[in-house]
């Protein structure tokens, strides 16, 4: 927000006394025990529609496979995940305003966000039960994900990444802008002032981009396909350091490009907490995309963000954001059982 800026050198303002008090007063943030690992998840992030769902090329049960491979191969104990609380309507107008979140109450409004028309014929409430709810779960697992980062040095929303959607329009399936409120949240909560956005999805993150806009407090490295949507040119503006690719980008040049970008990253800023946008829709064959990257690119890729953060000494969060392909889940499973391999994160019991 060009206001946060403004407000920092003029004092806090009567909205930003609001907004302080609304996230002192959430239950978002709550203490884990150790025996628990900083993976988040809920088995109400998967949307199951009437198979609606399918009528968008998203893989609505990603976020739940993701964790079943990873328990059903041993690599994670299923009592060590950690289950998130939904965030409320007091939670989302940290960032959203009431006129954002009434409209909402459109299945209309909700149907052009998602991008699957007939769910404008469906009754609101069920949109509300159906597809809402699971997204303000992962809205809820990607906050309290910061506090995890903090505590533990890393952690995991096995979901979230709505980076398309700010403060006053969602769009692109995100209807809540979980990285903007997970930010805020940390500014209040955990007392840093230098966040580190790391947007590797394929599409431009134009919502938080928009929402930091001329917020020295954040940095944000997005490295993006231009040539498919969103095609904003006004958020582009507001990205500290832009790497364009072109479509059907191959995986060596795409690492290649991804190593330069970080060695200027880590010139530029020094961050108290990177959120990782881990999007996986550069996957080859992705039908949004349009990149050629292989599953192991996607792999390095993950170890080389990790690894930059851990050599800084710098928590990370990471959340899984786009991917349009069964083979998703699969990827996202492989890369985290690298990453614990690599002893980049630990997926065992601390206490054990």
């Amino acid at each position: 927000m060009s206001s946060s800026s403004a407000a920092a050198a003029s004092g806090p303002t009567p909205a930003d006394a609001l907004r302080r008090n609304r996230i002192l007063s959430s239950k978002l943030y709550f203490d884990v025990p150790g025996s628990k690992a900083p993976v988040v998840y809920s088995a109400a992030y998967d949307i199951a529609f009437l198979g609606i769902e399918k009528l968008h090329p998203f893989d609505s049960s990603k976020w739940g496979r993701i964790c079943r491979f990873l328990t059903r191969e041993g690599h994670l104990e299923k009592n060590r995940v950690i289950e998130p609380l939904e965030a409320s309507k007091e939670d989302l107008l940290v960032v959203h305003s009431e006129a954002y979140l009434n409209s909402l109450k459109s299945s209309f409004r909700v149907a052009a966000i998602v991008e699957v028309p007939p769910l404008t014929f469906i009754p609101n409430w069920m949109v509300q039960q159906k597809l809402l709810y699971p997204f303000r779960k992962q809205v809820g697992g990607s906050i309290l994900s910061a506090k995890l980062a903090l505590e533990r040095g890393w952690a995991v929303n096995v979901g979230g990444g709505f980076h398309h959607c700010s403060a006053e329009e969602g769009g692109g399936f995100c209807a809540y802008a979980d990285i903007t409120l997970c930010i805020q949240f940390a500014f209040v909560r955990l007392n840093i002032s230098r966040v580190m956005i790391i947007d590797l999805d394929a599409h431009q993150g134009n919502g938080h981009e928009k929402d930091f806009a001329n917020d020295e407090r954040v940095y944000i490295l997005d490295m993006y396909n231009a040539g498919i949507y969103p095609f904003d040119h006004a958020a582009k503006r507001y990205i500290d350091q832009k790497v364009e690719l072109v479509s059907g980008t191959k995986t060596d040049d795409y690492l290649d490009q991804l190593d330069k970008a970080l060695e200027v990253a880590q010139s530029r800023f020094q961050p108290q907490l990177i959120v990782y946008n881990a999007g996986t829709d550069i996957l080859d064959g992705d039908p949004l995309g349009n990149l050629n990257i292989s599953p192991e690119g996607v792999v390095i890729r993950d170890e080389k963000v990790f690894r930059f953060a851990k050599d800084q000494n710098i928590p990370l969060l990471m959340l899984t954001s786009g991917g349009y392909m069964k083979s998703s889940a699969r990827v996202i499973a492989d890369s985290v059982i690298n990453l614990s391999q690599k002893n980049l994160i630990q997926l065992g019991s601390q206490l054990g």
